[in-house]
């Protein structure tokens, strides 16, 4: 291989959405375990392999805020939230970066999962990548406002916006939903977003923005926690 054909294949590797590619293998190989140790309907089954859980949260089983959004309930369910994530999770990464979609993945999964202890149905157990898929919606939201000056960030964030209240709107009326973990996704991917910025190519934010956004989203994510523990202190 010459050195025209290297730099050829790195190019392409390295426009590959290859973080989008990665967590999504993550997600299917968790569901196969899943299924292997006795189906993923099962209780038992996804505390076993990192469900969230208040209670055994509030016991130091941390972990469970990150294992939790690759963890899925029913084929249905992996397979809505996969099609989802691949479809919004490629444009993510194009736009912001394969290492900034990555943290607004797992910032939004995280916080959403957090918000769910403090505010959502007490002792209930939860999975799922919604809350990471929300977080990027928060993303493209984000786009349409501190990158309003481009008309396609400006109508994608109208869109997303859209999409959002939607998507709240009929959680509202399917109580095994967690609404919660769907709103504090989608606020963490709006704020780390805004922490992180778009790649300088599309424009520079105010250093003032970028420190507000980051500020929240650790401000949130330890009252959140204190919330959330509190609730199952005891």
């Amino acid at each position: 291989m010459n050195a025209n054909q290297r730099r050829y294949y790195l190019t392409r590797f390295k426009l590959m959405p290859y973080i989008t590619y990665a967590l999504l293998l993550l997600t299917v190989l968790m569901y196969v375990a899943e299924t292997l140790l006795g189906g993923s309907s099962n209780s038992q089954v996804l505390l076993q392999v990192g469900a969230n859980f208040g209670p055994l949260v509030a016991q130091g089983e941390w972990w469970r805020l990150i294992a939790a959004m690759f963890i899925h309930i029913g084929l249905m369910h992996i397979a809505t939230n996969g099609v989802m994530i691949y479809a919004v999770g490629t444009q993510i990464e194009n736009l912001f970066g394969h290492w900034r979609m990555l943290v607004i993945y797992l910032v939004s999964g995280v916080i959403g999962n957090i918000t769910s202890l403090a505010f959502g149905q007490l002792n209930a157990l939860s999975a799922g990548a919604s809350t990471s898929l929300f977080g990027l919606f928060g993303a493209f939201l984000f786009l349409g406002v501190g990158y309003r000056q481009e008309p396609y960030f400006k109508m994608a964030g109208r869109q997303f916006m859209t999409l959002i209240v939607l998507n709240l709107v009929i959680d509202l009326f399917m109580p095994s939903v967690d609404i919660w973990g769907h709103i504090g996704g989608a606020a963490a991917g709006f704020l780390t977003a805004a922490a992180l910025a778009l790649p300088a190519r599309y424009g520079k934010l105010p250093v003032w923005q970028r420190v507000v956004g980051a500020v929240i989203v650790v401000a949130a994510a330890v009252v959140l926690g204190y919330l959330g523990m509190a609730r199952y202190a005891g």
